[in-house]
């Protein structure tokens, strides 16, 4: 297997297939620190299922590597309360940049491999023989290359009702069988030319104006109404194209489905922060984690630990930036787990006041104190029973409410305040906090006991900056709902005001780029919201990136003229074949010809 990768490494980079290991490895893997104790390191490996895991320092930098057989081993020698970092394996593991390539792993002899980024953070992890599996189907998916266009174009005729892809001008350049029969079209008088002239009432020009995509449209197709997606097609932070397809040939079909959802009596809400569905003032409308918008691979990843973490009773911790959406995460691993069908108690912890939170959380009897409710009062986690209690905030609980909470999570059993009566805890409980509790803990701000008690599984939710493919779905999404909820007709972006919101660093995450939208809702008067709408303070920041930019489109505009002009002097100016050999329509050709002046 080596010996073909090493062999065969010339020809997969130079076409331009060539794997880097942050593609492939698994994101956001757990850790240990070196200055757990190997029970705990134990406790860790047990709860997660996991038979290893990386080390790292304060900073994230990788420095060893714990196996279960190095536990068993300390713990058979009775070295249990030893720290991890005198027992683990300093050599056993390769750290390789993100950018890496994956081809280039005939060159260690290591099981495991650590991904760091150009800071040497920890980032991801690889196991040698995962890799090795799957460079074996990447190399078959090679070899079967040559196969790919047919089945792609079987694809295409079979999927959907119709199926059309237009590029950043607005050139039909995939066009199904489907479609073509729907419409009368033929496939070969519709390639190449611009989808309005063919497809009636369409918008897929606009989709690769403005980069927002669109789900579920009504679309008037012949008098008829349509179902139908326009999603925008990304790289390199650009629109290069848009796919439109026919959901649904009418709409009796969405109706059929939508009458089974309501016989279901299935509920779909929506939060303020990141839902894509309808509007709703119940707040005990179930939240899923599909319904949180995001198509990045690191929201694909985060939502996978989630809903493995939700299948099991462990308590999870839920770490990450204000504003990027716990809350929901946490709703959605309720929903999931064997809890769902108690309820969901939230508790901001951060504000209640400190002579409060233990009431709150605890409840109290009558006569407990001055002002106390008569006949008692339920406290939150009698109000969990048999479902899920999420301590939002946890990082600003006053250090006597965490003894209180440890000994509660210890023993399963409370005491109301004033009280003598023991009542039990089958509950599920979920803390979040935007603080660094590690470093709470090294200044005896968080009780490190409580710490393990609550961080039996962690869940970092990426940051918007982090995970800036998402921002067209949710531009697209919080668009429409402002514009509904003002009762305005709907606005679009221009596609020079959503590459700044693509490029916009979000220290808000996404309740800023909500609040944003709102603003520009209610103050354009436009149909569509270009540059000189958005805040002077986004323009300012993405100032300073347009001479960058201008530089690298002059620097593509050189390249892509030579290799024009060299390809029509091989096909002596045969156009029809350069657009072939470019794998372009000849109509796109010619635009792009004259574009660079050729």
């Amino acid at each position: 297997m080596l010996q073909d990768i090493i062999s065969r490494q010339d020809e997969i980079v130079q076409k331009g297939d060539n794997p880097i290991f942050k593609d492939w490895m698994l994101s956001n893997p757990y850790y240990l620190r070196a200055n757990h104790s190997v029970k705990q390191a134990a406790f860790i490996l047990n709860e997660t299922d996991a038979d290893w895991a990386p080390v790292v320092n304060d900073d994230m930098n990788p420095i060893g590597i714990i196996t279960a057989k190095l536990l068993l081993e300390s713990i058979l020698y009775e070295k249990k309360d030893e720290l991890i970092k005198n027992c683990m394996n300093n050599e056993g593991f390769a750290a390789v940049n993100h950018e890496d390539s994956v081809l280039d792993i005939h060159k260690f002899s290591f099981n495991y491999f650590f991904v760091v980024d150009d800071h040497y953070k920890l980032i991801g992890t690889v196991i040698r023989n995962d890799l090795l599996n799957k460079l074996s189907d990447f190399i078959q998916e090679i070899d079967q290359l040559e196969h790919t266009a047919s089945i792609l174009a079987e694809v295409m005729n079979s999927a959907y009702e119709g199926v059309a892809v237009v590029d950043k001008e607005g050139i039909i350049v995939q066009f199904n069988e489907s479609y073509s029969r729907f419409i009368g079209i033929d496939k070969e008088d519709a390639l190449g030319c611009y989808v309005q002239e063919v497809i009636e009432n369409t918008n897929l020009h606009n989709t690769v104006k403005t980069g927002l995509p669109e789900r579920g449209a009504i679309q008037y197709i012949q008098g008829q109404p349509m179902i139908v997606h326009r999603i925008p097609l990304w790289k390199k932070d650009k629109v290069v194209g848009a796919i439109g397809m026919i959901v649904f040939e009418g709409v009796s079909e969405l109706y059929q489905i939508l009458d089974k959802i309501n016989s279901d009596k299935l509920k779909i809400g929506k939060n303020d922060d990141l839902l894509s569905t309808g509007s709703s003032k119940d707040s005990a409308l179930l939240t899923t984690l599909d319904q949180i918008i995001g198509v990045s691979d690191r929201t694909v990843e985060v939502k996978r630990i989630a809903r493995k973490a939700a299948k099991t009773d462990v308590t999870i911790l839920i770490t990450g930036e204000s504003g990027t959406g716990k809350g929901l995460y946490a709703r959605g691993i309720h929903q999931l787990s064997s809890f769902s069908s108690g309820p969901f108690i939230n508790v901001d912890c951060g504000a209640i006041p400190e002579n409060l939170i233990e009431s709150e959380l605890f409840g109290y009897e009558e006569g407990a104190f001055t002002g106390a409710k008569k006949g008692g009062k339920q406290g939150k986690f009698e109000l969990a029973q048999n479902g899920t209690l999420f301590l939002d905030e946890i990082g600003e609980m006053s250090l006597t409410m965490q003894t209180k909470l440890l000994r509660l999570l210890e023993d399963k059993e409370f005491e109301r305040v004033g009280g003598t009566q023991k009542y039990k805890v089958q509950t599920r409980i979920i803390a979040a906090t935007n603080r660094n509790l590690w470093k709470m803990v090294e200044e005896r701000k968080f009780r490190e006991d409580l710490f393990y008690r609550l961080n039996v599984v962690e869940i970092q939710i990426p940051s918007l900056r982090e995970r800036m493919a998402d921002v067209p779905s949710l531009v697209s999404n919080f668009l429409e709902s402002m514009c509904h909820k003002y009762h305005i007709p709907l606005k679009e972006f221009s596609s020079e005001a959503m590459s700044v919101f693509v490029h916009y660093p979000w220290r808000g995450n996404v309740r800023e780029l909500i609040n944003v939208i709102e603003r520009l809702v209610v103050l354009t008067d436009n149909d569509t919201i270009t540059l000189k709408h958005l805040p002077e303070y986004m323009q300012d920041i993405v100032e300073s990136k347009n001479g960058i930019l201008k530089q690298r489109q002059a620097y593509s505009d050189n390249n892509e003229r030579e290799l024009i002009q060299s390809l029509l002097n091989e096909s002596n100016g045969n156009k029809t074949e350069t657009a072939r050999k470019l794998g372009i329509h000849r109509t796109t050709l010619y635009q792009r010809m004259t574009k660079l002046g050729l």
